[in-house]
């Protein structure tokens, strides 16, 4: 039978309804005499139909004629509705005054009652008869294709008329709805039963439900996710419907949760525009990124692009990192002579470092290429010692062999008197460019080649930024976690960051370490409630416990500061700009170094955890706490 509906074409479907109204038009004229009585000359029911009967085809032809005029066979089922309705009423008014004039012309002398009660009947048997044939199809059509069995979550306005217009969907079964307002719960709206929540989980289970959709749009972004969270926990899908008045434009359909720029939460003026150009050192260059794919690498990549260099040779150990970021910058470049050079491949393979920088000449190493997740570096600290330490080691001694005229090391405040390993694998690496900064060849140019640092504060929106992290937390109705009240954080912008590079870069004599005035510390909490309210939001506390998102204090994770510094003496050293700083700080002598590293090779070819945070307390400033954890595990 399925099969056989379906099959039809939309012609035949209009010549069924077309009959439909034909045939209703002699069962109509029946129920019209019987409702009338028997006449008054005594004659039987049977004998007066009969006395009809010669009129009775050409009223069915008017019928017929009529139903097309109006567009009746037009009308689908499922949109069968209130125009509709007031169309077969018009039909039924029409065919009684048709029947009229014939039983007059004919001299029948019928009373107009008769006609009246015709036309009444016909209206109700064609109603009923279209609402029954749209009954019999959506099942025919439910039995033979696979429905979407579904709860409705809000038996409001937009609830009720969802259910309405889910009837008429032969794929969607709407069970019943669900409410929180315990005065409809227990009532019928929509022919639906209505359900308190609690029932929620024993429906899902007991009717098969597949979907739950929440037809509840005055409640806020939160709670519907904080909702849709639970209810996924149950194992079916959920989607928000909005509400009727928003499908029809009359309320703007604003997304609450707009992408938020990060430098509106800096608390300071941005400095990047007000930072020098330093374009004449990398202008004609050939330039060697690493990480070239990463949140700073590839802002380095954009700015630089800006800047002239001969060629810019891109290292990133992820492949479709590489290729988004190769893509953009050939889409950026206009009548610009720069060759960009893709390089897939880890900063550890020595092999790979020295034929880059032989193949393509390097003059300018950027390396921005680092693991600098706090709590995936803790939890793995041979990798990323070895990618962080080892790596710089083997590309910074490439640079050198090669006599690079510049090499810029990206670093962190998270390296000055490290409490965590990755913080420590940075400050390890800033020993390793010091070193190889006292003992630089001459270049070409008949300069010493320059190593050099720059430090880091938070970058905002970069990966591991806590920004992306609140956004991502706060779609989805909270609660955003904070590891302690008090923690502050140094904070800039991604183009800040990359600027400060290429600038400390053109400024750089060798050994030296950069960093930028970043003003005070912002107290993370702070950041927490400007994104919370940035986004439309209110923060639930104890002043507002009936605000939208909470915050929640997780506690430090392990290695985590309260508050970072970021230098480790207490001179520092102005430079050619007044916001940007200079510290000379205290480096390993060579053996010294030769002998860290010896160290920490041999701990990270054996996987030795103990042996390297041994090597960690031994060699880097304010490192003694990580001997206490090599006691605690001897």
């Amino acid at each position: 039978m399925y099969r056989t509906i379906s099959a039809l074409s939309r012609r035949a479907k209009r010549v069924v309804l077309l009959a439909v109204d034909v045939v209703l038009i002699p069962a109509a004229l029946l129920g019209a005499i019987a409702l009338q009585g028997l006449p008054a000359d005594g004659a039987g029911l049977g004998a007066t139909i009969v006395g009809h009967w010669l009129a009775l085809p050409l009223l069915m032809a008017i019928g017929g004629l009529l139903s097309s005029v109006l567009g009746l066979p037009l009308i689908q089922l499922k949109s069968y509705e209130s125009h509709a309705v007031a169309l077969t009423g018009l039909h039924a008014v029409l065919l009684g005054l048709a029947a009229a004039v014939l039983d007059d012309m004919a001299g029948f002398g019928t009373p107009l009652a008769s006609f009246i009660n015709f036309a009444i009947v016909y209206f109700l048997l064609a109603v009923a008869a279209r609402m029954g044939m749209l009954q019999l199809l959506l099942g025919i059509y439910r039995r033979g294709q696979d429905q979407t069995r579904v709860l409705i979550y809000g038996a409001g306005a937009t609830g009720r008329q969802l259910a309405a217009a889910l009837r008429t969907d032969e794929r969607i079964f709407p069970v019943a709805f669900v409410d929180d307002n315990v005065a409809t719960q227990g009532t019928i709206v929509q022919g639906l039963t209505v359900y308190g929540p609690m029932a929620v989980e024993d429906l899902i289970r007991s009717h098969h439900i597949d979907r739950v959709l929440l037809a509840m749009p005055s409640a806020s972004r939160p709670q519907q996710a904080q909702l849709s969270r639970r209810l996924e926990d149950l194992g079916v899908e959920v989607q928000a419907v909005p509400s009727f008045a928003q499908l029809t434009g009359r309320v703007p359909l604003l997304d609450q949760l707009q992408p938020v720029v990060p430098g509106r939460f800096l608390g300071r003026e941005a400095l990047d525009a007000a930072l020098p150009d330093g374009g004449t050192t990398y202008a004609g260059r050939v330039i060697l990124i690493t990480g070239a794919g990463g949140s700073i690498g590839s802002e380095l990549c954009r700015q630089l692009l800006g800047r002239n260099p001969a060629k810019l040779v891109l290292c990133e150990i992820s492949e479709l990192a590489l290729y988004t970021i190769d893509m953009e910058l050939r889409a950026l470049l206009r009548r610009q002579q720069t060759d960009i050079v893709p390089v897939l491949g880890s900063i550890t393979d020595a092999g790979l470092m020295a034929r880059i920088m032989a193949d393509h000449g390097v003059q300018v190493v950027l390396h921005a290429a680092a693991y600098k997740h706090v709590p995936l570096v803790e939890s793995n600290p041979v990798v990323g010692m070895s990618n962080n330490v080892l790596g710089t080691q083997v590309l910074a001694q490439a640079a050198a062999n090669a006599r690079v005229e510049r090499f810029i090391l990206i670093s962190s405040d998270k390296a000055v008197r490290p409490q965590n390993m990755m913080g420590a694998s940075k400050r390890m690496a800033e020993l390793v460019v010091q070193d190889l900064a006292s003992r630089s060849a001459v270049t070409a140019t008949g300069r010493r080649s320059v190593f050099t640092m720059v430090r880091f504060g938070n970058v905002m929106g970069s990966s591991g930024s806590v920004i992306p992290l609140f956004q991502d937390q706060i779609a989805k109705g909270g609660p955003v976690t904070l590891t302690h009240r008090e923690v502050t954080r140094y904070f800039m912008t991604i183009p800040e960051a990359a600027k400060l590079v290429l600038v400390a870069g053109s400024f750089a004599s060798g050994g030296d370490v950069f960093v930028l005035d970043m003003g005070e510390p912002m107290p993370i909490y702070d950041l927490a409630r400007q994104m919370i309210a940035a986004a439309g939001y209110s923060v639930r506390d104890a002043a507002d416990p009936d605000g939208d998102i909470e915050i929640r204090i997780t506690g430090l994770r392990p290695g985590e500061k309260i508050h970072e510094e970021l230098l480790i003496g207490e001179g520092q050293l102005t430079t050619p700009h007044p916001k940007i700083l200079q510290a000379n700080e205290a480096a390993l002598s060579e053996l010294e170094m030769a002998s860290a590293i010896k160290a920490l090779r041999r701990a990270i070819e054996t996987a030795d955890e103990v042996a390297l945070r041994a090597v960690v307390a031994r060699w880097v400033e304010g490192g003694a706490h990580f001997a206490q954890g090599v006691e605690g595990q001897s």
